[in-house]
């Protein structure tokens, strides 16, 4: 196809097929899928009983006005508030991808100050390493420099706070210090003014699998408290058991007032995601005359809602989500036994099958190679020629990072070539960088 995709950089890799934990090129090479594509197929490919349902859910009702109740949806929300949520998150909206969901978020954030009668309080808090969607809002708030590229000059102004990132944190207390400029963030922009701070548990896409210092989280939730500020988790890719929990916040004892996910909660096989939030939020909009938070034509697709029963079916039968937390500390220990002393890596991070490593040019100062060397795009290249695809991982000012979440249907001979493949290519392209 000569007009796919919209630029045509370079000569797209054309798939063909896809089963179990591997994805086939048109010229039958067989790939080992280390990211679930883009940390999405967490089931595995080719289940023919999702299918099977969204092909039934299509025939049944096709398209069904989104604020309408069907069986799909019905069925749906009812998993997830008895077998996913916890009690106090009563509230469910479901949009089609995670760019709508966030927006929704932070929309429902506003509104919610807004309805009693503090519209003042209108500013959200992003962070410096992060990633959030491509829609106007979404990019703005997020962290992601490389995709601004073209449209920075036209973005809204969110204050900004930075993400951990332990690695290069020069604090003896980088709890602390993290916190001290989260709080700080709060009062320049003053907390009359903020209705929200935006983040996600685990930085994924962005910062590659950077997990935050312990206290953070307890932390943040202190000082949104304290401030009267909403706290809004995005789980988008580490929800739905990706890193060992049925979510990523769970690894640290605080609640969101609102949170976000979606990629495995059709594990690829529909368009959807998901907001939950409590009654504290969404009572104040209910009560207020005239508000209403407005739907997405195709969100809540009842086909979609009728995979994502089927995938959470499956998550439950196969223990997958119990599967991760194992799996996860092997390939973690498979990692450290590879990289641990490696030259031009700098760590090992993440929880689950959640995992990246940081290149660099060298350990010991953590000096990055210069940012026209594409070392990253050079590593995944070589590992996808091997036979193992990886996901790229990065802002252009962190970089050189590669990411791994492969299906949580893995097994220990899958994460082994994983781990050798991700080596080899380190290997080759850090000695022919200078």
């Amino acid at each position: 196809m000569s007009n796919w995709p919209f630029l045509q950089n370079g000569k797209p890799t054309h798939i063909s097929r896809a089963e179990g934990v591997y994805i086939y090129t048109k010229e039958g090479r067989q790939i080992l899928d280390g990211a679930a594509g883009a940390i999405v197929c967490n089931i595995g490919h080719g289940r023919t009983e999702v299918a099977d349902v969204v092909r039934n859910a299509t025939l049944k009702t096709d398209y069904v006005l989104p604020p309408w109740h069907c069986d799909e949806r019905e069925d749906l929300v009812d998993l997830l508030t008895t077998k996913w949520l916890r009690p106090e998150f009563t509230r469910v909206h479901l949009t089609c991808g995670g760019s709508e969901a966030i927006e929704a978020a932070m929309r429902i954030a506003v509104m919610h100050y807004s309805a009693q009668g503090k519209p003042e309080k209108a500013k959200i808090i992003g962070r410096d390493i992060s990633y959030h969607g491509t829609t106007f809002a979404t990019i703005s708030i997020g962290g992601h420099e490389s995709r601004k590229v073209g449209v920075k000059h036209t973005l809204q102004r969110f204050p900004i706070a930075p993400t951990p990132y332990t690695l290069r944190c020069e604090s003896n207390d980088p709890t602390q210090f993290y916190l001290d400029e989260l709080e700080s963030t709060i009062l320049e922009e003053g907390p009359d003014t903020i209705a929200a701070f935006l983040a996600e548990p685990i930085a994924g896409a962005s910062g590659g699998a950077m997990v935050p210092p312990d206290g953070y989280w307890e932390g943040a939730r202190a000082l949104c408290d304290k401030y009267d500020v909403l706290l809004i988790i995005d789980e988008i890719m580490t929800g739905f058991g990706r890193t060992g929990l049925l979510f990523g916040y769970q690894h640290w004892p605080f609640e969101p007032d609102i949170f976000v996910s979606g990629k495995g909660l059709t594990a690829g096989y529909s368009p959807l995601n998901a907001l939950f939030s409590t009654d504290k939020v969404a009572e104040p909009i209910e009560q207020a005359p005239g508000f209403s938070v407005m739907f997405h034509t195709y969100g809540s697709f009842a086909p979609a809602c009728a995979a994502a029963c089927k995938v959470l079916e499956i998550m439950d039968e196969e223990r997958l989500v119990e599967r991760t937390k194992e799996m996860g500390v092997v390939l973690e220990s498979k990692l450290q036994a590879a990289f641990s002393n490696h030259p031009h890596v700098a760590e090992c991070r993440g929880k689950g099958l959640l995992q990246a490593i940081e290149i660099v040019r060298n350990r010991s100062t953590l000096e990055r190679y210069p940012i026209e060397e594409n070392v990253t795009a050079k590593v995944i290249k070589t590992a996808f020629d091997n036979g193992v695809h990886f996901y790229g991982a990065g802002t252009s000012i962190v970089r050189d990072v590669v990411l791994m979440g492969p299906p949580m249907t893995v097994d220990e001979s899958h994460l082994d070539t994983m781990v050798e493949a991700l080596s080899a290519a380190v290997d080759t392209v850090t000695q022919g960088v200078s």
